[in-house]
């Protein structure tokens, strides 16, 4: 890769940094992010990074979304100040996402809040995964590298997953996701109609499809508190399916989503390692984990030597 790359992570996802490092053969930069005696954010660069190409790896994710933000914005600026050539932050799971438009009176637009915070850090160009919407994508000035995990789970779904399949979306939110993916496997759609009372509370159910004796996948970008979820397993196994599996690029897993889970008729729940879960892994069985370090160091790699990344999107073989 050359010396004129630095990859630095903080404290969201180590682990994740140091796979996508190690991906790339390069050590992980010298960085020092903890926190002063009253809760502030201490970061130092132990190591020269002038005229270099710099790689943040940091999701702004839980269960400490509010620090993991605040150390991505203040490690970027002191790469900044330290004559970086270009900065890239590397957000496989980007917070503050959900609020992505005014849909009620007096609503914050986050998604856009956190974008300028990003840019006036002095962020160059963002590299994430899967965002909860792509408009999104529009909230910034710099570019942004909108990373799909569809290439992985449809390879997930070919080598784990047999029988007759029926790609369920749990929304009409997620109906575009769902249908490339069915027309990728050649499986039928389905899609779950859900009427909320508030937020991570739905009211009622309709399915619009057929599932009966086929193998239901619920395909989303999210699993949260995992009550919708769940929900839809049930309203699906006593719709006819045979097995229910849900595939769900980010894992959020918050508040008694694991209860959940293991007390449901969900035969596994497919994440991927945007935000670290390796203890709720070891509480819930049915948890299987796909890696997408290798997706993120080739788009790193690719980014760094200017090549185009859009093949990343389409290799599922």
């Amino acid at each position: 890769m050359g010396d004129r790359i630095k990859i630095l992570t903080g404290n969201a996802h180590r682990e994740l940094a140091s796979e996508i490092s190690d991906d790339l053969n390069l050590a992980l930069g010298k960085a020092h992010v903890g926190k002063f005696s009253n809760g502030e954010t201490s970061v130092m660069i132990s190591e020269s990074i002038r005229d270099m190409d710099v790689y943040i790896i940091q999701p702004t994710c839980n269960p400490n979304v509010n620090d993991n933000l605040m150390e991505l914005l203040i490690m970027a600026d002191a790469i900044r100040r330290a004559s970086a050539h270009r900065i890239t932050a590397v957000i496989p799971c980007f917070g503050y996402a959900r609020q992505d438009k005014k849909d009620k009176s007096r609503a914050p637009i986050t998604g856009k809040l956190v974008a300028n915070l990003i840019e006036t850090a002095g962020i160059d160009r963002v590299i994430t995964m899967d965002l909860h919407a792509s408009q999104i994508q529009g909230f910034f000035n710099i570019p942004v590298d909108n990373l799909y995990a569809e290439p992985q789970i449809i390879k997930y779904i070919r080598k784990n997953i047999p029988g007759e399949k029926v790609i369920v979306s749990p929304d009409a939110g997620g109906v575009k996701r769902a249908k490339s993916i069915s027309d990728k496997l050649d499986a039928d759609l389905a899609i779950i109609h859900k009427e909320r009372k508030k937020a991570n509370e739905v009211s009622g159910m309709i399915l619009v499809g057929d599932v009966k004796d086929k193998v239901a996948l619920i395909v989303d970008d999210m699993a949260d508190t995992c009550g919708t979820l769940v929900s839809a397993c049930e309203m699906l196994i006593s719709k006819g399916a045979t097995k229910v599996y849900a595939i769900v690029t980010h894992g959020v897993l918050s508040g008694d989503a694991i209860q959940k889970l293991n007390a449901s008729s969900l035969t596994e729940l497919v994440i991927t390692n945007t935000i670290p879960h390796a203890e709720k892994a070891a509480k819930c069985p049915k948890i299987k984990t796909i890696n997408i370090a290798h997706t993120l160091s080739e788009a790193i790699r690719r980014t760094h030597h200017g090549e185009s990344i859009s093949s990343l999107f389409s290799d599922t073989k």
